[in-house]
């Protein structure tokens, strides 16, 4: 794999790692959760015969850095720095995005902050809980979180989120082990030091942010919603599909579960392919 070209950018209030890879129109990738630029390596080196292929650490996560650490994490300017990253790599004509599970939150606040900018969006089961009939569930769940990470730490909080993220009748079926390829298990020391930042800050900050529907309706030429062939009936799953069907537009399904890019990169990495081309 071509080692990515590795840069920093100064945004408000912190300073982003990215790495670009690759020649020809931009493809920004946005990752979601506790990953960062590395969650797309498995992907990230086939679009790059394609695509110049950039991809970054979200502000706070693995080496992106904060100024106040503390500092509560809002969806706006997420998307914001994304669009800086685009301003700085592509600032002459229109880009394509693809953002997953938080990271396509992003990308949906991306789009409708700067639809001149976009030329595609590819949002793969953005948990926008906000647009579901039993939203209000879903704002006790991210409070039950918050609670659990302020009494008892860490990992109960994000025991408590995974059961509120499972589809109703989940825990009593066994589960399969999940085999991740060897790069994404070696990422697990830094995927563990992001979690609180994950627990504290994202989950609360994306997980309450309501869509522009309106917005989206108009933009939805432009925009591909995603979901996983084996995450049905869960939370991100259902939210991802709820908004395509207020948007009139059709779920797409990719391989795997709510982290497909990670636990099957080259079928996954076809796929957003055919997305970027096809029209919506």
């Amino acid at each position: 794999m071509t080692d990515p070209t590795i840069g920093s950018l100064r945004v408000n209030g912190a300073t982003l790692h990215y790495e670009v890879r690759g020649q020809g129109p931009i493809l920004l990738l946005i990752p979601g959760g506790t990953g960062g630029a590395a969650s797309f390596d498995g992907i990230a080196a086939d679009l790059a015969a394609e695509y110049t292929v950039a991809a970054y650490d979200p502000r706070g996560m693995s080496r992106s850095t904060l100024d106040d650490p503390d500092a509560e994490q809002q969806v706006a300017e997420h998307a914001d720095d994304a669009f800086r990253m685009l301003e700085l790599l592509s600032p002459a004509e229109p880009a394509r995005v693809c953002g997953v599970s938080s990271g396509a939150i992003a990308a949906l606040h991306l789009l409708t902050a700067h639809p001149e900018r976009i030329a595609r969006v590819v949002a793969h089961e953005p948990p926008v809980v906000e647009v579901l009939p039993d939203a209000a569930e879903h704002r006790a769940l991210i409070a039950r979180v918050r609670d659990t990470f302020r009494t008892q730490g860490v990992m109960p909080a994000m025991a408590v989120f995974a059961a509120g993220l499972k589809k109703e009748g989940d825990a009593a079926e066994p589960k399969a082990e999940l085999k991740l390829p060897p790069r994404a298990a070696a990422r697990a020391e830094q995927t563990m030091g992001n979690l609180p930042y994950f627990v504290s800050r994202i989950v609360p900050g994306f997980m309450s942010y309501a869509p522009d529907i309106h917005r989206l309706e108009g933009l939805s030429d432009r925009l591909v919603l995603a979901g996983g062939q084996d995450s049905r009936g869960e939370l991100p799953y259902r939210s991802a599909a709820f908004l395509a069907q207020r948007l009139g537009t059709e779920l797409q399904h990719f391989p795997g579960g709510h982290i497909g890019v990670t636990t099957h990169p080259a079928e996954f990495g076809e796929l957003l392919r055919k997305a970027l081309h096809a029209s919506v």
